[in-house]
């Protein structure tokens, strides 16, 4: 997958932002786990969710990626339920 599946046109104003920003991450890895988690998830996420996966694209891709990987633990602020979604996305794409 090269980008995003999933149409801005149908999205409000916050929820675009969101889009792009997941997909331009830096890290092409990080592009990918994001990006697709945003395509997937995003258009059904309630405000709450929208605030929380807004603040993990603060973090840089080399922190979040240990985290994901698995090489860092995961600080106890951000293993929530969408943070776990999120970690299992690349494992269901590569299962693909």
């Amino acid at each position: 997958m090269s980008g995003s599946t999933l149409t801005s046109a149908a999205l409000d104003e916050r929820r675009r932002r969101i889009l792009f920003r997941a997909w331009r991450r830096g890290l092409r890895e990080m592009d990918l786990v994001m990006g697709q988690f945003a395509d997937a998830n995003l258009p059904a996420m309630s405000e709450a969710e929208l605030d929380e996966f807004e603040r993990l694209l603060e973090i840089p891709d080399p922190q979040i990626l240990a985290w994901i990987t698995g090489s860092e633990p995961i600080p106890p602020h951000h293993d929530t339920p969408l943070f776990i979604r999120l970690c299992s996305a690349p494992r269901e794409a590569l299962a693909r």
